[in-house]
């Protein structure tokens, strides 16, 4: 028998992988703000056809997808591809892809990585700001990272499970060990693929797809948990007051399908007048500025300012394959489209993850403690209505002689 992992890792420090930058509501907030708890229950109800799998003609696509350079890149030694994979020729939809081989690309895993949102690019957000090779400086051009721990592919997030599953048919790694990874909404994405290629493997009866696990940081698992975990954050972060604070708990009801009081309502506008103009992703950082930017915990706040300029340089969308339908206007990093339009969201995935977990997936939940999009409060909230017996205590974890976090197994 397999035996299933879980654990909940903590990280001291902002947002793992990636940040966006510019003022305002970020993406998900926006995305949930826009829908009340009763509507919300209506989300999770939308019904699904799904088409055969579309495999096109594969001949030369490789070959015609590698990126022999991008514009201001240090000297490599790995091979690396972009373009677009067609996964309904009928619509006319395609999906966009980044994928970077390891430098050691014959013994480490594919790594699926997708960002939240819904509708944000996970090149742009992730790839280019700490997960990819390559991150951005100031002056435009590239620099290299530490060596990536597997071969890491990367994808627009904005489409359904379906699509991503149907990409991998492009490349030559059906028998390699896979891990989907993802932050924020891709609490909704990675398990819901991941359950998808779990049940097309029984379909088969074959291992069509080696998935190994999940790992998602601070990610969006359960409606009802996040809005408990987000005014409990501000108030033991000191950024909302007593009175505030007791008003939310006293009269707003986050289950499912209840209905929002006007007082819950006030008292949560209230909220966030008290919380004020701050950095949401890591609340001890100021906002990324024209006349002021520093690196905190290795983590540049304009990081995706200087990604949204490069990816608009002609030449780099050139290198990448990218945009070859000579869309009109500037890319972005998330799609507001995308997040209006957005139908399918489920109350909560946590029986998703205990079947993958009883399937044998490994399972990694990690947050961390500034980050109050979704805060470490509500990953803890929801990680105890699992009720998954504890195999190793909570213990500290450190790296270059310093606690880094702490995890429990």
């Amino acid at each position: 028998m397999r035996v299933a992992t879980a654990s909940i890792l903590l990280l001291s420090f902002a947002c793992v992988a990636v940040c966006y930058g510019g003022r305002g509501i970020d993406p998900l907030t926006e995305f949930i703000k826009g829908r009340s708890a009763k509507r919300w229950a209506n989300y999770g109800t939308t019904k699904h056809e799904y088409k055969a799998v579309y495999v096109g003609a594969q001949e030369g696509l490789k070959e015609a997808d590698m990126v022999l350079s991008l514009p201001g890149q240090p000297q490599v030694n790995f091979s690396q591809y972009s373009g677009y994979v067609t996964v309904d020729p009928d619509a006319r939809r395609t999906l966009f892809y980044y994928f970077a081989e390891s430098q050691d690309s014959c013994s480490t895993p594919l790594v699926l990585w997708l960002n939240g949102g819904p509708g944000c690019s996970s090149l742009g957000s992730g790839g280019m700001t700490g997960l990819g090779p390559f991150r951005v400086n100031p002056d435009g051009k590239l620099f290299g990272t530490t060596n990536i721990a597997g071969t890491m592919l990367q994808m627009l997030s904005s489409l359904n499970p379906q699509l991503a599953l149907d990409s991998l048919t492009r490349i030559e790694y059906k028998t390699r060990e896979m891990y989907i990874a993802g932050e924020s909404y891709a609490g909704h994405y990675a398990p819901q693929l991941a359950s998808l290629i779990m049940q097309n493997n029984k379909i088969t009866n074959q291992t069509v797809v080696n998935l190994k696990g999940i790992t998602i940081g601070n990610a969006l698992i359960d409606i009802e948990d996040y809005h408990r975990g987000y005014y409990e954050y501000l108030w033991t972060h000191a950024l909302i007051s007593n009175k505030t604070h007791q008003g939310i708990v006293d009269y707003c009801n986050f289950s499912p399908g209840a209905d929002i009081s006007d007082r819950c309502m006030n008292y949560r506008y209230e909220a966030e007048d008290a919380v004020g103009d701050i950095y949401p992703y890591h609340i001890y950082a100021p906002w990324c500025s024209s006349s002021y930017s520093s690196m905190i915990s290795g983590y540049d706040q304009c990081s995706s300012d200087y990604v949204k300029s490069y990816l608009n340089i002609p030449q780099v969308q050139t290198a990448l394959h990218a945009n070859v339908t000579a869309i009109p206007g500037p890319w972005k990093v998330c799609s507001p489209i995308v997040r209006r339009h957005w139908k399918d969201s489920t109350d909560t995935l946590l029986p998703t993850i205990k079947e993958l977990m009883a399937d044998g997936l490994r399972v990694r939940i990690y947050s961390g403690d500034t980050d109050s999009v979704v805060s470490i409060t509500a990953t803890m909230y929801s990680m105890a209505k699992m009720e998954t017996a504890v195999k190793t205590p909570w213990y500290p974890w450190d790296t270059q002689q310093e606690v880094g976090g702490y995890i429990v197994e």
